[in-house]
């Protein structure tokens, strides 16, 4: 390694997701000459699964920014490189200078120190997660270059005689599938190869809406409006993609059965309010989803079979001892569902200090890979929508879910009398597999006789 490079350490882009293979870049927060710290976070980049802040891990002054945002990046690419000793006597513009200079290979990254303790769940690239070999550096002409970058895209050891577009393979299925050459296209990504969005910008190239800032509103996903305005298309990617492949592997693999409950829930309202004014509830977000999370943990509780998972591989039930409680939440981005760990232990306040900060933390877009994983039962509150209920499809991996309807004043009769009541259907949909009609049946039926007479919270508990 040559003076000049051991001033420049490079940060790559991390597994954020434990096992994903790429992230797009939604922000930098930093720019070339700018001074970082170990731990400072320097850009935000969205994965299939969430959207995630990157800190980097040494000091320096920034000395360039890899990729610009929008760019989807492959897990251990080189996002941005920083210059760890500023002043030593050559200027960093000189070091940046002799970029179409020959190189022979790309610095390796150094070894980070012992013992330092990971600032992010799934930080750093899992040694498993990818088979890509580490990419080399070019030689300067260009025809090699070209040939040396296509017989690695390709995986082959020979590069190709006559030089092709550079382009990944779902990019040129995709081009294929849209009648597009990919010789016509003009490449944006880095090392001139082709990307998705160049493909579709060829297909229905449109002036392009102006920029949506995204201090105030989540990346939207770059749409492609055809030329007669009559259609939109947005490519499939993100927490969507994700979350459809996630819905179509639960869907086919676990065998679904829904029943559903109409239920009497003035009582849990009138608790609500009650609550409301209660000391220990002050500054904590009270509402009826608060009460039907925690009936539904106690019915976990009185009937804990239904807290468990099918492992396929091992040909196993695995019984869960807790409770990791998802709540399904609508973003900008598309579904996501965090859970909130050990929710079976939690009081009342706890649970709903845990809710707030849940439902505040996905509306930012900041929900954590974490956060999503090692759910066990999950709850979708579709009500908020105004409609009665659904056959919600399970999270991927856990036995059962619980929809949700919109609690409406409708007659009903109580105490021998037809009285206005506040009243809401409950639907829960469960794996087969694992739970047979009467558990199923059993923890329904306990869900709302708690929210009947919420005063169960405290004699079942």
């Amino acid at each position: 390694m040559t003076e000049t490079s051991a001033r420049f350490r490079e940060f790559k882009m991390p597994d954020v997701g434990e096992g994903l293979t790429e992230a797009e870049i939604l922000k930098w927060y930093v720019q070339p000459g700018d001074t970082v710290t170990d731990g400072q976070v320097v850009c935000e980049v969205e994965t299939a699964k969430a959207a995630v802040e990157l800190p980097i891990p040494f000091d320096g002054v920034v000395h360039e920014l890899r990729f610009p945002e929008g760019t989807t990046v492959d897990v251990g690419e080189v996002i941005i490189s920083v210059d760890v000793a500023p002043g030593s006597g050559e200027p960093a513009a000189e070091a940046a200078a002799p970029a179409q200079a020959p190189v022979a290979e790309a610095p390796a990254e150094p070894e980070e120190p012992k013992g330092r303790q990971p600032v992010l769940v799934g930080y750093g690239v899992a040694e498993s997660s990818t088979k890509r070999r580490p990419r080399k550096g070019v030689s300067v002409p260009e025809q090699a270059a070209a040939a040396a970058v296509q017989a690695e895209l390709n995986g082959h050891g020979a590069a190709p005689a006559v030089a092709k577009p550079l382009a990944k393979p779902p990019v040129r299925k995709l081009a294929k599938d849209l009648g597009i050459d990919l010789a016509t296209v003009v490449p944006t990504g880095p090392d001139g190869v082709i990307t998705r969005e160049d493909v579709h910008a060829a297909a229905a190239p449109v002036a392009e809406p102006a920029p949506v800032s995204r201090e105030t509103t989540p990346a939207p996903v770059a749409a492609v409006v055809s030329s007669d305005a009559r259609e939109t298309r947005i490519p499939i990617k993100g927490v969507r993609k994700a979350t459809a492949q996630a819905m179509i592997g639960s869907a086919f693999t676990a065998p679904h059965v829904t029943e559903f409950v109409t239920v009497d829930v003035t009582r849990t309202m009138k608790l609500v309010e009650e609550l409301k004014g209660d000391k220990e509830m002050a500054g904590l977000r009270v509402n009826p989803l608060l009460l039907i999370a925690k009936a539904l943990l106690v019915a976990i509780k009185r009937n804990p079979d239904v807290n468990a998972s099918w492992d396929e591989a091992a040909q196993e039930i695995v019984l869960k001892h807790y409770v990791n409680l998802g709540i399904a939440a609508a973003t900008p981005r598309g579904l996501i569902v965090p859970n909130i760990k050990d929710a079976h232990d939690k009081t009342l306040p706890q649970l709903a200090a845990s809710l707030g900060d849940l439902v505040s933390t996905a509306r930012e877009g900041k929900t954590s890979p974490a956060a999503m994983q090692g759910g066990t039962v999950t709850i979708t509150n579709v009500g908020v929508f105004g409609v009665d209920t659904g056959t919600p499809i399970l999270n991927p991996g856990e036995s059962a879910i619980l929809a949700v309807g919109a609690i409406k004043l409708q007659p009903w009769v109580h105490k021998g009398k037809v009285k206005p009541r506040q009243v809401t259907t409950l639907a829960l949909s469960f794996d087969h597999r694992l739970v047979d009609g009467e558990l199923g049946s059993k923890v329904l039926a306990d869900v709302a006789a708690i929210l009947e007479q919420p005063k169960r919270l405290i004699t079942w508990a």
